[in-house]
């Protein structure tokens, strides 16, 4: 089990990313805009620097939903190998069969 103030960070990056997601496209649309003026496109590069660095969507990571835990990720199933393991020895997932012989 992740500690609990790792996926409550990552819970605040989600709820950040979410909230800024319109303000980061709009600025980001304007600065790579080469129609536009140069100072113009350098205010809006300005202004994207200035929101907050957590709500950037590249700064999020992958948690499994269970465990939370980061490494071996299984994005389909948004849970981590090991669940993965023992949710398919117990038949929760249709489909999975875990092999033995």
């Amino acid at each position: 089990m992740a500690k609990k103030s790792m996926i409550e960070r990552e819970l605040k990056r989600q709820r950040l990313v979410d909230q800024y997601a319109a303000k980061r496209a709009a600025l980001k649309a304007i600065a790579n805009d080469q129609t536009k003026p140069m100072e113009e496109r350098f205010k809006a590069r300005l202004k994207l620097a200035k929101l907050p660095r957590n709500s950037s969507a590249t700064r999020l990571h992958n948690r499994c939903q269970l465990t939370g835990r980061p490494h071996a990720y299984y994005r389909k199933l948004k849970v981590s190998r090991i669940m993965l393991r023992e949710l398919g020895s117990a038949g929760q997932i249709p489909g999975l069969v875990k092999s033995s012989w």
